[in-house]
Protein backbone atom coordinates (compact mmCIF):
# COMPACT_ATOMS: atom_id res chain seq x y z
CA UNK A 1 0.00 0.00 0.00
CA UNK A 2 1.37 3.48 -0.97
CA UNK A 3 0.99 5.51 2.56
CA UNK A 4 0.64 8.78 0.66
CA UNK A 5 -2.38 7.55 -0.70
CA UNK A 6 -4.28 5.60 2.36
CA UNK A 7 -3.35 9.20 4.46
CA UNK A 8 -5.42 11.29 1.41
CA UNK A 9 -8.12 8.75 1.88
CA UNK A 10 -8.38 9.17 5.26
CA UNK A 11 -8.74 12.51 4.93
CA UNK A 12 -11.27 12.32 2.25
CA UNK A 13 -13.72 10.56 4.42
CA UNK A 14 -13.20 12.36 7.78
CA UNK A 15 -14.06 15.45 5.96
CA UNK A 16 -17.19 14.15 4.12
CA UNK A 17 -18.39 13.02 7.86
CA UNK A 18 -17.65 16.43 8.79
CA UNK A 19 -19.63 17.66 5.84
CA UNK A 20 -22.76 15.61 6.45
CA UNK A 21 -23.13 16.60 10.31
CA UNK A 22 -22.68 20.37 9.20
CA UNK A 23 -25.49 20.06 6.18
CA UNK A 24 -27.75 18.77 9.08
CA UNK A 25 -27.12 21.36 10.79
CA UNK A 26 -27.68 24.07 8.49
CA UNK A 27 -30.93 22.10 6.81
CA UNK A 28 -31.99 22.31 11.18
CA UNK A 29 -31.26 25.78 11.72
CA UNK A 30 -34.86 26.61 11.68
CA UNK A 31 -35.66 23.71 13.44
CA UNK A 32 -37.59 24.62 16.83
CA UNK A 33 -35.16 23.11 19.70
CA UNK A 34 -32.64 21.71 17.48
CA UNK A 35 -29.01 21.46 19.10
CA UNK A 36 -25.57 21.86 16.75
CA UNK A 37 -23.76 18.84 16.69
CA UNK A 38 -19.72 18.88 16.07
CA UNK A 39 -17.14 16.25 15.66
CA UNK A 40 -14.02 15.98 16.79
CA UNK A 41 -10.77 14.27 14.55
CA UNK A 42 -8.05 12.50 15.68
CA UNK A 43 -4.92 10.60 14.16
CA UNK A 44 -4.20 7.33 13.93
CA UNK A 45 -1.56 5.77 16.24
CA UNK A 46 1.85 6.43 15.17
CA UNK A 47 4.14 3.75 14.27
CA UNK A 48 7.60 3.14 14.95
CA UNK A 49 9.65 2.94 11.48
CA UNK A 50 12.60 1.55 11.35
CA UNK A 51 15.60 1.34 8.30
CA UNK A 52 16.08 -2.39 7.14
CA UNK A 53 19.03 -3.85 5.44
CA UNK A 54 20.67 -0.33 4.22
CA UNK A 55 24.12 -0.87 3.43
CA UNK A 56 25.31 3.05 4.58
CA UNK A 57 24.04 1.69 8.20
CA UNK A 58 26.25 -1.77 7.58
CA UNK A 59 22.82 -3.42 7.30
CA UNK A 60 21.80 -2.66 10.92
CA UNK A 61 18.27 -2.43 11.47
CA UNK A 62 17.83 1.24 13.47
CA UNK A 63 14.56 3.36 14.09
CA UNK A 64 14.21 6.12 12.50
CA UNK A 65 11.38 7.80 14.02
CA UNK A 66 6.97 7.74 14.07
CA UNK A 67 5.06 8.24 11.26
CA UNK A 68 1.15 8.71 11.45
CA UNK A 69 -1.09 6.76 9.64
CA UNK A 70 -4.07 9.64 8.41
CA UNK A 71 -6.98 10.95 10.70
CA UNK A 72 -9.76 9.16 12.05
CA UNK A 73 -13.35 10.36 13.56
CA UNK A 74 -13.06 11.09 17.27
CA UNK A 75 -16.44 11.64 18.16
CA UNK A 76 -19.65 13.26 17.71
CA UNK A 77 -20.86 15.52 20.24
CA UNK A 78 -24.04 17.85 20.64
CA UNK A 79 -23.72 21.44 21.73
CA UNK A 80 -26.50 21.87 24.44
CA UNK A 81 -26.25 25.45 24.82
CA UNK A 82 -29.22 27.85 25.24
CA UNK A 83 -30.82 28.70 22.19
CA UNK A 84 -32.82 32.65 21.32
CA UNK A 85 -36.34 32.15 22.76
CA UNK A 86 -39.22 33.59 20.20
CA UNK A 87 -42.33 34.61 21.22
CA UNK A 88 -45.78 33.01 19.10
CA UNK A 89 -48.45 34.12 21.57
CA UNK A 90 -49.30 30.15 21.50
CA UNK A 91 -51.18 28.74 24.45
CA UNK A 92 -49.00 25.78 24.12
CA UNK A 93 -45.89 26.96 22.95
CA UNK A 94 -43.64 26.41 25.60
CA UNK A 95 -39.44 27.11 26.06
CA UNK A 96 -37.21 26.70 29.23
CA UNK A 97 -34.79 29.06 29.84
CA UNK A 98 -31.70 27.43 31.63
CA UNK A 99 -31.05 23.68 31.90
CA UNK A 100 -33.62 20.81 31.31
CA UNK A 101 -35.76 19.07 29.03
CA UNK A 102 -39.48 18.55 28.46
CA UNK A 103 -40.52 14.67 29.03
CA UNK A 104 -42.23 12.71 26.40
CA UNK A 105 -43.93 9.37 26.39
CA UNK A 106 -42.61 7.50 23.13
CA UNK A 107 -44.28 4.62 21.68
CA UNK A 108 -42.19 3.01 19.01
CA UNK A 109 -43.58 0.64 16.35
CA UNK A 110 -43.17 -2.30 18.45
CA UNK A 111 -44.87 -0.79 21.00
CA UNK A 112 -42.70 0.03 23.84
CA UNK A 113 -42.77 2.62 25.63
CA UNK A 114 -40.55 5.12 26.58
CA UNK A 115 -39.17 8.31 28.04
CA UNK A 116 -37.26 10.86 25.90
CA UNK A 117 -36.13 14.53 26.29
CA UNK A 118 -36.74 17.69 24.12
CA UNK A 119 -36.53 20.90 23.77
CA UNK A 120 -38.85 21.49 21.36
CA UNK A 121 -41.33 23.26 23.35
CA UNK A 122 -44.11 23.17 19.98
CA UNK A 123 -46.98 21.27 21.26
CA UNK A 124 -50.72 20.88 20.28
CA UNK A 125 -53.81 19.51 22.04
CA UNK A 126 -55.56 16.56 20.60
CA UNK A 127 -59.73 16.22 20.79
CA UNK A 128 -59.08 14.16 23.53
CA UNK A 129 -57.29 16.98 25.34
CA UNK A 130 -53.75 15.56 25.49
CA UNK A 131 -50.87 17.39 25.08
CA UNK A 132 -48.92 16.03 21.92
CA UNK A 133 -45.51 17.31 19.73
CA UNK A 134 -45.65 17.50 16.15
CA UNK A 135 -44.95 13.44 16.05
CA UNK A 136 -47.86 12.31 18.34
CA UNK A 137 -45.90 11.90 21.41
CA UNK A 138 -47.26 12.87 24.44
CA UNK A 139 -46.19 15.37 27.08
CA UNK A 140 -45.85 14.18 30.53
CA UNK A 141 -46.31 15.67 33.70
CA UNK A 142 -45.77 14.91 37.19
CA UNK A 143 -48.69 12.58 37.23
CA UNK A 144 -48.16 10.56 33.96
CA UNK A 145 -49.37 12.08 30.69
CA UNK A 146 -50.76 15.34 30.85
CA UNK A 147 -55.04 15.80 29.76
CA UNK A 148 -56.54 19.35 29.60
CA UNK A 149 -60.26 19.81 30.16
CA UNK A 150 -61.41 19.98 26.34
CA UNK A 151 -63.74 23.13 27.38
CA UNK A 152 -61.50 25.33 29.33
CA UNK A 153 -61.09 28.99 28.01
CA UNK A 154 -58.37 30.03 30.10
CA UNK A 155 -54.81 27.13 30.22
CA UNK A 156 -52.12 29.17 32.25
CA UNK A 157 -48.69 27.52 32.85
CA UNK A 158 -46.42 29.48 35.24
CA UNK A 159 -42.94 29.35 35.65
CA UNK A 160 -42.71 26.51 37.73
CA UNK A 161 -44.77 24.20 35.48
CA UNK A 162 -47.87 24.15 36.73
CA UNK A 163 -50.91 24.00 34.89
CA UNK A 164 -54.21 25.61 35.19
CA UNK A 165 -57.65 25.48 33.60
CA UNK A 166 -60.06 28.31 33.77
CA UNK A 167 -57.85 28.86 37.41
CA UNK A 168 -58.49 24.91 38.57
CA UNK A 169 -54.85 22.99 39.03
CA UNK A 170 -54.88 20.28 36.72
CA UNK A 171 -50.69 18.96 36.55
CA UNK A 172 -47.33 19.67 36.52
CA UNK A 173 -44.85 19.71 33.93
CA UNK A 174 -42.20 16.83 34.59
CA UNK A 175 -38.78 18.76 33.54
CA UNK A 176 -35.72 16.42 33.82
CA UNK A 177 -31.81 17.45 33.66
CA UNK A 178 -28.86 15.41 33.97
CA UNK A 179 -25.55 15.60 35.70
CA UNK A 180 -23.61 14.64 32.39
CA UNK A 181 -24.97 15.28 28.71
CA UNK A 182 -22.65 12.77 27.40
CA UNK A 183 -24.67 9.95 28.80
CA UNK A 184 -27.64 11.07 26.27
CA UNK A 185 -28.24 10.01 22.71
CA UNK A 186 -29.52 11.35 19.84
CA UNK A 187 -33.08 9.68 18.72
CA UNK A 188 -34.09 12.51 16.60
CA UNK A 189 -33.55 15.86 15.25
CA UNK A 190 -34.82 16.99 18.59
CA UNK A 191 -35.23 14.47 20.81
CA UNK A 192 -33.14 12.25 23.18
CA UNK A 193 -32.99 9.22 25.19
CA UNK A 194 -30.58 8.57 28.04
CA UNK A 195 -27.62 5.46 28.23
CA UNK A 196 -27.25 3.60 30.95
CA UNK A 197 -25.47 5.56 34.00
CA UNK A 198 -27.59 8.71 33.27
CA UNK A 199 -28.12 10.61 36.58
CA UNK A 200 -31.05 13.08 36.98
CA UNK A 201 -30.01 16.25 39.21
CA UNK A 202 -32.10 19.22 39.91
CA UNK A 203 -33.79 21.07 37.64
CA UNK A 204 -32.98 24.82 37.41
CA UNK A 205 -34.95 26.02 34.05
CA UNK A 206 -38.53 28.30 34.23
CA UNK A 207 -41.28 27.49 31.78
CA UNK A 208 -42.09 30.32 29.44
CA UNK A 209 -45.54 30.05 28.19
CA UNK A 210 -46.59 31.77 24.55
CA UNK A 211 -42.57 31.10 23.38
CA UNK A 212 -40.15 28.41 21.91
CA UNK A 213 -36.45 28.30 21.53
CA UNK A 214 -34.82 28.21 18.85
CA UNK A 215 -31.75 26.45 17.32
CA UNK A 216 -28.65 27.22 18.71
CA UNK A 217 -27.02 26.86 14.99
CA UNK A 218 -24.54 30.35 13.93
CA UNK A 219 -25.57 29.49 10.45
CA UNK A 220 -22.33 32.19 9.17
CA UNK A 221 -19.67 29.72 10.88
CA UNK A 222 -21.50 26.77 9.75
CA UNK A 223 -20.95 28.27 6.17
CA UNK A 224 -17.51 29.24 6.60
CA UNK A 225 -16.32 25.47 8.44
CA UNK A 226 -18.53 23.84 4.89
CA UNK A 227 -15.69 26.38 2.91
CA UNK A 228 -12.92 25.05 4.97
CA UNK A 229 -14.22 21.29 4.54
CA UNK A 230 -14.49 21.42 0.79
CA UNK A 231 -11.19 23.36 0.39
CA UNK A 232 -9.34 20.28 2.74
CA UNK A 233 -11.06 17.72 0.60
CA UNK A 234 -9.88 19.24 -2.70
CA UNK A 235 -6.33 19.17 -1.67
CA UNK A 236 -7.15 15.35 -0.44
CA UNK A 237 -8.20 14.96 -3.85
CA UNK A 238 -5.23 16.50 -5.59
CA UNK A 239 -2.66 14.29 -3.25
CA UNK A 240 -4.12 11.01 -4.73
CA UNK A 241 -3.79 12.11 -8.39
CA UNK A 242 -0.32 13.08 -7.88
CA UNK A 243 0.61 9.85 -6.60
CA UNK A 244 -1.23 8.12 -9.15
CA UNK A 245 0.20 10.11 -11.80
CA UNK A 246 3.75 9.59 -10.15
CA UNK A 247 2.58 5.55 -10.17
CA UNK A 248 1.66 5.43 -13.68
CA UNK A 249 4.75 7.08 -14.76
CA UNK A 250 6.93 4.61 -12.77
CA UNK A 251 5.09 1.96 -13.90
CA UNK A 252 5.35 2.88 -17.98
CA UNK A 253 9.33 3.40 -17.02
CA UNK A 254 9.65 0.17 -15.48
CA UNK A 255 8.08 -0.95 -18.64
CA UNK A 256 10.08 0.43 -21.20
CA UNK A 257 13.34 -0.70 -19.18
Amino acid sequence: MVRGLFTAYTGMANEQKRLDIISNNIANAATTGYKVQNVTSQSFDDLLTIKIKDSSEAYYDRPIGYMSLGVKLGETYTDHRQGSLRQTGNTYDLALEGKGFFALEVTDKAGNVSTQYTRNGSFTMTKDGRLVDEDGNHLMGEGGGITIPTDAVDVVIDATGAIYADGNYVDTLKIADFEDYNYLVNVGDTRYGTLEGAVETDVSASVRQGYTEQSNVNVVSQMVNMINITRAYEANQKMITSIDKTLELAANSVGRV
